[in-house]
């Protein structure tokens, strides 16, 4: 009976959000990696989004205005990497705070003589385990570059499905943790040194700082520059084909 009454809710939410053909395609325009996407799925996405827009909990900070374009900016681009998984990928949690630009986080660490460390750290957007998502909104996508906050934020909340937050997420039951090891461990080795020796690196550099950094932004990668990633690292490339159930060069 619950279950019953939590669907009833839930498509009673969904109906509730109405998007044009017009709000569709104006926020499509701007993501260029969704002209991969055959009708069936583009269909596919659209629906996944509109009910994320209808089952999260939406805020915007600093007074920024929730407008229907950046809800359905965010949703298309967080329901793009579970297209072939499901909505299910990020149920525990229901919060998504949008800021207008970066923001401040203040952090408080202690080092290993026990010393107490705090200072405000300057990010883009932040995921944080069984709470909610952090995001910088910006109106025009070219002054934060060639990332997609959005994917590597989803990527960490996707990270974050077996508990750790380690660069490997729950995997499917045809997946091979040794496999997955043997293709991230080395790639993410090669990458810090490449990092560590002042190479200007086409895959972001932030990808060196910790395991799961390299799991986000390979993700952001892979949906974006997919021919980037095969290039430098198939095998990573391959693993991600394979948990996302989604080959982006597989129509080229």
């Amino acid at each position: 009976m619950m279950g019953f009454l939590r669907d009833w809710l839930r498509r009673r939410a969904v109906a509730r959000v109405e998007i044009s053909e017009r709000q569709w395609r104006d926020a499509e325009y701007p993501l260029p990696f969704l002209d991969r996407l055959n009708d069936d799925e583009r269909m596919r996405l659209r629906a996944l989004a509109r009910e994320f827009i209808a089952t999260k909990e939406w805020s915007g900070a600093q007074g920024l205005e929730l407008t229907a374009a950046l809800q359905i900016s965010i949703a298309l681009q967080a329901c793009l990497p579970i297209l072939h998984l499901g909505l299910d990928w990020y149920r525990g949690w229901v919060g998504i705070v949008v800021y207008p630009g970066d923001f401040v986080i203040p952090r408080r660490v202690v080092d290993a003589d026990g010393v107490v460390h705090e200072y405000a750290d300057e990010v883009l957007g932040e995921a944080w385990e069984g709470g909610p998502v952090l995001l910088s909104w910006f109106e025009n996508l070219d002054e934060i570059g060639d990332v997609s906050i959005v994917i590597h934020e989803f990527a960490h909340k996707l990270d974050m499905s077996n508990g750790a937050v380690d660069g490997m997420p729950a995997l499917h039951a045809d997946m091979n943790p040794e496999d997955w090891s043997a293709a991230f461990a080395p790639a993410y080795a090669d990458f810090c040194r490449r990092v560590d020796a002042g190479e200007d690196t086409e895959i972001d550099p932030y990808a060196a700082e910790h395991p799961s950094e390299f799991f986000a932004v390979a993700s952001e990668v892979f949906f974006e520059a997919p021919a980037l990633l095969r290039a430098e690292y198939p095998a990573v490339y391959e693993q991600l084909r394979l948990f996302y159930r989604q080959d982006p060069l597989g129509a080229h």
